[in-house]
């Protein structure tokens, strides 16, 4: 079974739609969960996970791409 980590939890859809193509570019695998409300977003969140063994280089890229 595989095992998935949460890295990033956001209400900003296109963020994670940009984290997810970052990811996607360096052959890691995504899953995103979107948990927002579809009437109301500002209610719920994205959640964006990875598998846990990837974890670090996932986590690396997140802070490569919020630092650019």
């Amino acid at each position: 079974m595989n095992q998935w980590h949460l890295l990033l939890k956001t209400k900003n859809y296109a963020e994670a739609t940009i984290l997810q193509g970052v990811l996607a570019e360096n052959q890691i695998p995504v899953q995103l969960l979107n948990k927002q409300d579809s009437s109301y977003l500002i209610f719920g969140e994205i959640e964006v996970y990875v598998p846990i063994m990837l974890k670090d280089i996932a986590t690396a890229l997140l802070e490569q791409s919020l630092l650019n």
